[in-house]
């Protein structure tokens, strides 16, 4: 199908399968329509309240090219080249928004209608949406702006500074960012206060960091020693009885 389209696609197939003898894959072709949408349009079942819109009066075709199409049913419909040539279109370019000088004076208001119902909102969405700059939105916010007494809530589509669908676009924008964050610092949560693996913990890396350390070295008990001791403690057992009846007497 070619690129190029009538106006009011559908209300031209409407027209041209009311007043010509052009076959369905020809008007579906030319409007960019489905054949079995156009066989619709001729049945009644779709367009239905749709007026026909004359392609020829409205410069789009020409007799000729319709006579042309009816006697060859597989002729291509061409649009007529249009005598009226349009501008090109500005490009669009980032940046703040323009606003009308009759406007500027309501700008601190929608900021600070903005600041109050949608604190979510970055400067730089701000900035969009309004027009206004970055300096100006930290001073309505600190309230340190010179007219700060006299400033109100206004809701800048009502001002017409912006569109209810470009504030709309942003609200959810920063919500998405919200929603973002909050599930970031959620997982690094739990992630703070999850408990060690047990292999971790069992380590011996970690067992020999955590037990006590002795004070003194300890030394392997030869025979001798153990019998030397035994042989004191035995003494100082024995010795303890008599010392006492001495202190008797």
């Amino acid at each position: 199908m070619s690129d190029r389209r009538p106006l009011m696609p559908k209300a031209t197939a409407v027209w041209l399968v009311e007043n010509t003898a052009l076959s369905f894959d020809q008007i579906a072709e030319f409007c960019g329509l489905h054949p079995l949408e156009v066989k619709g349009i001729a049945d009644g079942e779709v367009a239905q309240g749709i007026k026909g819109m004359d392609p020829v009066t409205t410069g789009q075709l020409t007799r000729e090219e319709i006579a042309r199409a009816e006697k060859n049913l597989s002729h291509k419909l061409q649009l007529a080249v249009s005598k009226v040539e349009l501008p090109p279109l500005p490009q669009t370019r980032k940046g703040p928004r323009y606003t009308p000088v009759s406007r500027r004076h309501d700008r601190p208001n929608a900021v600070l209608w903005i600041l109050r119902n949608h604190p979510e909102l970055k400067d730089s969405q701000i900035m969009r949406l309004v027009g206004t700059t970055k300096p100006t939105i930290a001073q309505i916010r600190d309230r340190t702006h010179w007219n700060s007494a006299q400033l109100t809530p206004q809701d800048p589509v009502t001002l017409g500074l912006c569109s209810q669908i470009d504030l709309d676009a942003e609200v959810k924008k920063a919500a998405r960012r919200t929603e973002r964050d909050r599930k970031d610092g959620g997982e690094e949560g739990e992630r703070a206060g999850t408990l060690l693996p047990a292999a971790e913990t069992t380590s011996p890396s970690r067992a020999e960091i955590l037990a006590p350390k002795s004070s003194e070295p300890t030394e392997e008990e030869t025979p001798e020693q153990e019998q030397a001791r035994v042989f004191a403690k035995l003494k100082e057992m024995s010795s303890g009885p008599k010392d006492e009846e001495q202190n008797d007497d």
